[in-house]
């Protein structure tokens, strides 16, 4: 064999060996630009559904839980408020029938809840974003009369009603959103969780 001559076996072996080798190498290295696209363990928890506790809420009461970096109330509301929200006059309200899509199909309904007992909604109000006030006395002082109870945002003047449904003529333009939720137990709500989610 002259000195001229290939050994193309050689080259094919020493070919083939680089380009596996930088093959494993170009991996190695997108794993950390590919994994840098996913979403952080603390961005996937904000976004997380989370398990409210009803268990102690007494009715009348409301408890507040975090969800997405917005509150979220659940009110349990007591046999009064329940038929005051349906002696309460439609004329009165800007969006009775809750046709604006603020909530869930099942919670399109006179109390905007899955149960009538139980209230969830996020806590803002839907005019500039200010968080109302809980007042679930009948007839308070400083709110629109007559005042069967609900939320009232004292930096605009905003009035909600005891399922979250604007009053006409304040400057809320919507009523209040119903998130997504579940009822996991009798005395636990899944937030975040369509009803028939499991």
């Amino acid at each position: 064999m002259s000195d001229d001559a290939v050994d193309t076996r050689r080259r094919r072996f020493l070919t083939g060996t680089t380009v596996v080798i930088g093959g494993i190498g170009t991996a190695f290295a997108a794993v950390p630009f590919v994994s840098s696209f996913q979403p952080s363990a603390r961005a996937k928890a904000i976004g997380a559904p989370v398990e409210v506790d009803v268990s102690k809420l007494e009715p009348g009461q409301r408890i507040i839980q975090k969800w997405r970096g917005k509150p979220v109330w659940v009110v349990r509301r007591t046999p009064e408020m329940i038929e005051d929200l349906k002696n309460l006059d439609a004329a009165a309200l800007r969006d009775p029938e809750s046709q604006e899509p603020q909530q869930p199909e099942y919670a399109k309904n006179a109390w905007r809840s899955d149960n009538p007992e139980y209230l969830v909604l996020v806590g803002i109000c839907t005019h500039l974003g200010c968080s109302p006030t809980f007042v679930p006395e009948l007839n308070a002082p400083g709110v629109k009369q007559p005042w069967k109870g609900g939320f009232f945002c004292p930096c605009h003047g905003s009035q909600f009603d005891l399922a979250g449904r604007v009053y006409a003529g304040v400057p809320a333009p919507t009523n209040m959103e119903v998130p997504p939720y579940r009822f996991a137990t009798d005395t636990k709500i899944v937030v975040g969780e369509d009803k028939g989610a499991t």
